[in-house]
């Protein structure tokens, strides 16, 4: 029996992590909690609606292409992926439009709209976005950052591209017109972050999407989770839902199995966790067994935003709509000061609208529109309780898209669901009902984040949105390539207890062949 690796979650990261370990030789069993995989990315099917329950942004379509590639086979044959155009449309309280294009020609005509002179402006925040995309994508984001010295190294590169400023600020300094810094600031949202806080290492993100361009998958992002999922199946990995995880075994301070709630054990020589790290080491692992991750100091982690998501289906649609629309309201500073540091609800907000069927029309019965709306709010530590406030806080925001951009919306609403805070606390163990783990301030990044490699447990590693690099689902895949580096080789003839010495054999390491990669049919 080779070694064995198991693997808690099957989120983005999770099934990433499942294919990298078993294209290296590991036995593989992926522990899912829920009844359908995908995490964050799993999916809601009702009334005849398909609504993807988390991410629909998919840039860095190669980090999916390069997974299957490392098993021999083509993502094509699993998924497929559609370019959206424009990127977004960003509706300004005023009743402005500013369309996010890919191509300099139309965008620099949508900046012209506002200011001319945001032009050059332009040009000179898109050629420091692709600096630091270079330093803290291509060369940093899928290494591991396990000591103090792997952040003394690339401080000089960090600081000469500013990250001790705020996206905002930097985006502040190129541009005039208040409206276009909000349109080109909002992306730390996408993972967590408060623009106005957040390093501006992650204006990356924003180069991230001109350079790979940004996809929806046919048949939703559910499509890619469900691509995953098949290839595990095609490469041999044991794939178990309703499986959570009650704790993780550790014996002399390595992780040797897991126990399920269920009260069985399944042994391992590795233990890969896709699961809130917060949580894991809080509620998964013995006090005695976690020095450095104290209750004092996890209570320490800022978490990031909480999201309000309303799912709803029409019998009517709206084909002037695009894709991704973002709804901003008339207070920006104000409105993210309520949500990430004063916490409380307030009167106003922000969305993201997201209309699949304008690009799938298979996603809702015909003549019909499938729609999710996301509200960023507080995070759990605001006290809120959802149970009283859901019903009013999703009418105001159907009202509100009512007036400025779905006409009759109320009318015609045929089917919906809501998402809280409390349902990624509960649901996904996330701690908080924080949706991205630790906010991506400079001192939870980097090496100040849940490091990859946990410092308690030998033997115990961790991905998904609350490690390094972060959250998003590029940050996330990265996450899994990091494995790559830190994982030790597995080795033939272990016992599935972290064996190993006299008559172990090592396996030889699967080459990392160009193309295709290794077959493993």
């Amino acid at each position: 029996m080779n070694s064995h690796a198991v693997v808690i979650g099957s989120g983005f990261g999770g099934l990433a992590a499942a294919v990298r370990l078993r294209v290296r030789g590991y036995e593989v069993t992926l522990l899912e909690a829920l009844d359908q995989p995908g995490g964050r990315a799993r999916v809601f099917r009702q009334d005849g609606f398909t609504f993807d329950a988390g991410p629909t942004v998919i840039t860095a379509p190669y980090l999916l292409e390069e997974l299957f590639e490392s098993a021999g086979r083509d993502a094509r044959d699993y998924f497929e992926l559609m370019p959206v155009d424009p990127f977004y449309r960003i509706m300004f309280h005023d009743g402005s439009t500013f369309d996010y294009f890919g191509d300099d020609e139309r965008l620099y005509a949508e900046i012209e709209k506002f200011d001319a002179r945001d032009v050059d402006g332009y040009r000179r925040l898109v050629e420091h976005a692709r600096r630091i995309f270079e330093v803290g994508y291509l060369q940093l984001a899928d290494k591991p950052f396990t000591r103090a010295s792997d952040m003394l190294r690339v401080l000089p590169a960090m600081l000469r591209l500013g990250s001790h400023r705020s996206v905002y600020a930097v985006v502040s300094s190129h541009i005039r017109d208040d409206r276009l810094r909000q349109a080109f600031s909002f992306e730390p949202l996408l993972v967590g972050g408060d623009p106005f806080r957040t390093t501006s290492i992650y204006l990356l993100i924003h180069w991230l999407e001109r350079k790979w361009g940004v996809h929806f998958a046919r048949g939703g992002t559910t499509s890619i989770v469900h691509g995953l999922l098949r290839l595990l199946g095609d490469i041999g990995v044991d794939v178990r839902m309703n499986a959570p995880v009650a704790r993780i075994d550790v014996r002399n301070g390595r992780a040797v199995g897991v126990e399920l709630e269920s009260g069985e054990v399944i042994a391992a020589d590795v233990v890969v966790s896709n699961a809130d790290p917060s949580y894991v080491y809080a509620n998964m692992i013995d006090a005695r067994d976690r020095r450095r991750h104290s209750e004092r100091r996890l209570r320490r982690v800022r978490q990031s935003m909480g999201l309000f998501v309303s799912y709803f289906g029409t019998s009517r649609p709206y084909p002037d709509l695009k894709h991704h629309t973002i709804v901003l309201g008339q207070r920006y500073r104000g409105l993210l000061r309520d949500i990430f540091q004063r916490k409380v609800l307030a009167d106003d907000f922000s969305l993201y609208l997201h209309a699949p069927t304008r690009s799938d029309a298979s996603l809702a019965p015909p003549g019909h529109e499938a729609f999710y709306v996301l509200s960023p709010v507080p995070n759990n530590r605001s006290g809120i309780d959802w149970s009283a406030r859901s019903a009013e806080y999703e009418e105001r925001i159907m009202r509100s898209l009512e007036q400025r951009l779905l006409p009759g919306l109320t009318s015609s609403v045929v089917t919906r669901r809501v998402l809280t805070p409390d349902n990624f606390e509960h649901d996904l163990r996330s701690v908080d009902g924080s949706a991205f783990g630790p906010e991506p301030v400079l001192t939870q990044s980097a090496y100040f984040r849940y490091h990859n490699v946990s410092d308690d447990v030998a033997g115990l590693y961790f991905v998904g949105a609350g490690t390094h690099p972060g959250g998003g689902v590029p940050g996330v895949l990265q996450s899994a390539r990091v494995l790559d580096r830190v994982v030790p080789d597995p080795v033939v003839g272990a016992r599935a207890v972290g064996a190993s010495g006299a008559g172990a054999v090592r396996a030889p390491r699967i080459p990392r062949a160009a193309g295709r990669g290794v077959d493993l049919r």
